[in-house]
């Protein structure tokens, strides 16, 4: 299976309802490696590192988060991996 990274951002009600948190419990359970961060705009930015099938889990997830978000948008640019991270973590 071929590794692949994706970046992501995500629009809607996605900040103060544990988007981040959740987010870092989905990767984790995935065995991805990132990070995830609020953005002064509202958005939240991802990037997911791992195997192709189980990034692309993690972004399909990013589609409805948690229970209290409301996603409106997600953007995704898929790229090539780059080994770039060695856990998944919340912040910069």
């Amino acid at each position: 299976m071929s590794k692949i990274r994706a970046e992501v951002i995500v629009h809607g009600r996605v900040q103060g309802v544990f988007f981040r948190q959740s987010t870092l419990e989905t990767a984790r359970a995935l065995e991805l490696t990132g990070r995830v961060r609020n953005c002064p705009d509202g958005t939240v930015a991802a990037i997911f590192e791992g195997e192709g099938d189980r990034v692309r889990e993690a972004v399909e997830w990013c589609h409805h988060g948690p229970p209290a978000a409301r996603v409106n948008n997600v953007e995704v640019d898929w790229q090539d991996y780059r080994g770039e991270f060695d856990c998944f973590k919340i912040g910069y």
